[in-house]
């Protein structure tokens, strides 16, 4: 075997062990009891520790030292190894270890304080993973910004100062449209109760009618909805609230956004480091097309009303403009994964500095309640009401995802430029919407987008899908046309 056969196997066999990480934190959310978490939490340590062993083995670093890339794909693949071994390489297998177990515990430490309000029983367990993170951060960074090297982890090719310019030219048009928009008559609102059993089937359906594979996926309950695995075994989940079946149906919808691109990712690629997507920037746009430009149109909403009647028979809203109007609401919450889109922004805004400042040592986390709920009043003009609709809402701090939160808004920005491509290149868009028949925008991503795995960086890959350079102006362009329009501003 060549050194870049040899690479590559082993490089296949990390994936596979990666994935049976990845699922023993899918289980912990969904099926693992309660009572399991001290054990959980040595058994991600330990497969952690293995999984960074095998990423940091001197061996890789001669396979790579050697090996020569037999085609485009073959170079991609030598350059994600590299990036990969490189970083692990600057990160003790201790550290890897502790922020394992650390991170495991501490999401069900996070689970009960958000289920019964009490910041202070989370806060001590935070306070070791910011130190943990911080201290992988400046390993990682080499003196450099802490907080770009951890991004780099989820975007790269990204520092935080590129994504603050993006959000300073966001922010004035989205506080003019929301402040617009907020001053006009609310529309009609869904009322009374939705059977969630009802809702778990509706919400198959809906994964269905965007191409989800349930032959090679399942959708399950958890507390905070997300999706898991890649290749041939990519699990989502969901959840329900018997007021409010819109946070069913489209947690769901987003969801299968991210499940599709790790399905429809080229099979030449499975278990390799080009096997699954690129960033979370770019995995964040599947799933904000899947559920807004697409699940939020006013033709798939007249698809969805007649469904929905199926389903729930008559629920109060009786034509499908007050369903479309009901389902694209611009009103005052908390919450980010139920804030419309005209708001989703704003609150990825707030948590991104608040996290930089927490990496910085600028805000230290005794004082991330008041913080939080001082901007959140600044930037919204309400007070939070009880912590888990602030600073407790999120699973991503408890599990030590800092760099996480900005890919989200990046990924709103990418779906601008792709939405704006997808409807030129796909003109019988709308009536296949109007149908439920979704197969001619999601081919077009599959074949654009989500094939191409981790082949192309992050930008490149949405800049040969669009045939532009990312930037906001789409997003914001589809914002003001949508919700104008919407609101008779």
């Amino acid at each position: 075997m060549s050194a870049f056969e040899q690479l590559m196997a082993h490089a296949r066999e990390t994936a596979a062990l990666d994935q049976i990480a990845g699922r023993l934190g899918w289980d912990q959310e969904t099926m693992m009891p309660r009572g399991a978490a001290p054990q959980r939490a040595e058994e991600s340590a330990a497969i952690a520790g293995v999984l960074h062993a095998r990423r940091t083995d001197p061996q890789v670093g001669d396979w790579l030292a050697a090996a020569e890339a037999p085609d485009e794909a073959g170079a991609a693949q030598l350059r994600e190894i590299r990036r990969s071994f490189d970083r692990t390489a600057r990160v003790p297998a201790d550290l890897a270890r502790a922020l394992a177990r650390t991170t495991a515990r501490a999401q069900g430490i996070w689970a009960e304080a958000r289920a019964t309000e009490d910041v202070a029983a989370f806060l001590p367990v935070l306070k070791e993973v910011v130190a943990l993170r911080r201290e992988e951060g400046q390993a990682l960074a080499q003196g450099g910004d802490l907080y770009d090297a951890l991004l780099e982890e989820y975007e790269p090719a990204t520092s935080a100062a590129q994504i603050a310019e993006t959000f300073d030219t966001m922010r004035p048009r989205l506080v003019a449209l929301r402040s617009a928009v907020l001053d006009r008559p609310m529309p009609q609102r869904l009322e009374g109760q939705f059977d969630e059993n009802a809702q778990m089937k509706l919400s198959r359906q809906l994964a269905r009618s965007f191409g989800y594979d349930m032959a090679h996926g399942r959708v399950d309950k958890a507390v905070h909805p997300f999706s898991s695995g890649s290749g041939l075994d990519v699990r989502i989940t969901t959840r329900t609230n018997p007021a409010d079946p819109f946070n069913c149906f489209y947690s769901t919808i987003h969801e299968v956004g991210h499940a599709a691109y790790e399905q429809n990712i080229d099979r030449a690629y499975l278990l390799t480091p080009l096997g699954r997507g690129v960033s979370m920037g770019v995995h964040e746009s599947q799933s904000r097309i899947y559920e807004n430009q697409l699940g939020r149109s006013r033709a798939y909403t007249g698809w969805l009303f007649g469904q929905m009647r199926e389903a729930f028979g008559d629920f109060g809203i009786a034509d499908q403009d007050a369903f479309y109007a009901a389902v694209n609401t611009v009103h005052r919450g908390y919450i980010r994964t139920e804030a419309d889109e005209v708001q989703y922004n704003l609150h990825i805004m707030l948590r991104f500095d608040l996290e930089r400042a927490l990496m910085a040592g600028d805000l230290t986390v005794d004082d991330l309640e008041a913080a939080w709920n001082d901007r959140f009043a600044a930037d919204f003009g309400y007070q939070v009401d009880k912590p888990s609709n602030g600073c407790l809402q999120d699973v991503h701090w408890s599990v030590g995802l800092f760099g996480y939160f900005p890919t989200y808004a990046l990924g709103n920005v990418y779906a601008g430029c792709l939405y704006q491509a997808l409807r030129q290149a796909v003109p019988g868009l709308e009536t296949d919407l109007a149908q439920g028949d979704t197969a001619a925008a999601t081919g077009w991503l599959a074949d654009r987008v989500q094939r191409h795995g981790g082949l192309y960086a992050p930008r490149e890959v949405i800049a040969r899908a669009s045939g532009m350079e990312p930037g906001p102006e789409p997003l914001l362009d589809y914002l003001e046309a949508k919700f104008s329009a919407l609101y008779g501003l």
